[in-house]
């Protein structure tokens, strides 16, 4: 398995761009890294990367290794697949990534159960409200909330999540009741926004009888982490734009309550990511097929608690 080993390395190297994040992602040291790459360049008698302290850029020797190197290891991991589908004993370690939310909620608390009932499989999850590059990352899945964009990846959807502007009975009190989404603009009302670095102007995208509207909504409180927002919009300090499932314990004790419910936000979709070829994998499929039950179980009990009389 050593030369296998050799080809996995070249091309993690090769996506990633560097040695040192591709012996991270492979769980190795740098030196290891470094010296699986030369084993490889010694046994195809070329030089697969030009190197300098700065820089690793693969070479045309690189660039055509990466196209059959590629189709040898999917092969390899259909193969592994097969045997382990046939076995009924899927095993080895996912790469998973979702939103902190969705994570926290939905993901996590329901891991220990997938390991009890598939021992042999390890769950690796990074939870981070950022964008995440699947195929750089090296994820095998990726749970995202939001409105979908064009991919090469496979999609499937989990659910229509709903959301809702809402904010504390003591926000209101000092600041007024907003009708829609041009109140919390005209008004400067304190909207606690969700923002990474480099991020253009904030809008929140509202349902309107003319259809969906961005509205540049402002508010002096912002954080890259949707639950320091819902802590803020509990101690008054503004209006949130949430899943309802983020806020269903909120919504039915009255700690939060909808505004601007002229004009709603736009729901957004829960799916889940992967790339074409990991779905060949049994072990990813049955980890699929295992949190879509349960995330679709848990959006409904969140939902029907959001609607209780308050």
């Amino acid at each position: 398995m050593s030369y296998v080993n050799n080809v996995r390395m070249f091309l993690r190297v090769y996506e990633l761009g560097s040695m040192s994040a591709a012996a991270r992602d492979q769980r190795v040291s740098p030196a290891v890294a470094s010296s699986r790459i030369a084993e490889l360049e010694k046994h195809l008698g070329v030089r697969l990367f030009n190197r300098t302290t700065r820089t690793l850029k693969p070479t045309e020797h690189g660039r055509i290794f990466y196209d059959g190197a590629l189709k040898v290891i999917e092969a390899i991991e259909a193969a592994e697949a097969a045997v382990a589908d046939v076995a009924h004993n899927p095993r080895g370690s996912i790469f998973v990534a979702a939103p902190l939310g969705v994570g926290r909620r939905f993901i996590a608390p329901h891991v220990p159960a997938f390991k009890d009932e598939y021992p042999e499989i390890d769950v690796r999850l990074r939870l981070s409200d950022r964008k995440v590059d699947i195929t750089a990352e090296g994820l095998d899945v990726a749970f995202t909330l939001g409105q979908l964009e064009d991919s090469n990846l496979k999609v499937r959807v989990i659910a229509d999540c709903p959301r809702i502007l809402c904010a504390a009975p003591a926000y209101i009190a000092r600041r007024g009741m907003p009708a829609n989404g041009r109140a919390l603009v005209t008004d400067k009302h304190d909207c606690l926004l969700l923002r990474f670095p480099g991020q253009p102007e904030f809008q929140w995208l509202l349902s309107t009888p003319d259809g969906p509207i961005r509205f540049e909504v402002s508010g002096p409180y912002e954080s890259d982490d949707g639950d320091v927002l819902t802590m803020w919009a509990l101690e008054g300090r503004g209006i949130v734009n949430k899943p309802v499932f983020e806020v269903a314990e909120h919504l039915a004790s009255g700690a939060l309550v909808p505004v601007a419910e002229d004009t709603p936000p736009v729901p957004v979709q829960l799916a889940c990511l992967y790339p074409h070829r990991r779905l060949q994998d049994t072990k990813i499929r049955v980890f699929i097929d295992f949190m879509i039950a349960r995330c679709r179980e848990a959006l409904r009990a969140k939902e029907a608690l959001a609607q209780l009389p308050r």
